[in-house]
């Protein structure tokens, strides 16, 4: 089964988009707000080789990036792949 994981904090434009994106292709995902939960934070950095800033997505356990690198990818068309749809 396909794993999408994405750390968020509420109030990021980014994140919302990258959240919206999943959403259209109709994606389930873990969401972890490191607003809210601020003990994941350094959790977040370790997954994400030093990645700090939000959202950080991962795709079974793969580091993707950020929504740039999430939107890049689907520009590329190579998302649905990646996400098994």
């Amino acid at each position: 089964m396909m794993e999408v994981v994405i750390y968020t904090k509420d109030y990021c434009p980014f994140c919302h988009r990258a959240k919206a994106l999943l959403d259209a292709k109709g994606v389930t995902y873990s969401e972890y707000d490191i607003g809210k939960q601020p003990e994941l934070r350094d959790e977040m950095i370790e997954k994400a080789n030093g990645g700090y800033t939000v959202p950080q997505i991962f795709i079974n356990n793969n580091h993707i990036g950020g929504c740039d690198d999430m939107m890049a990818i689907e520009e590329k068309g190579e998302l649905n792949a990646l996400l098994n749809i």
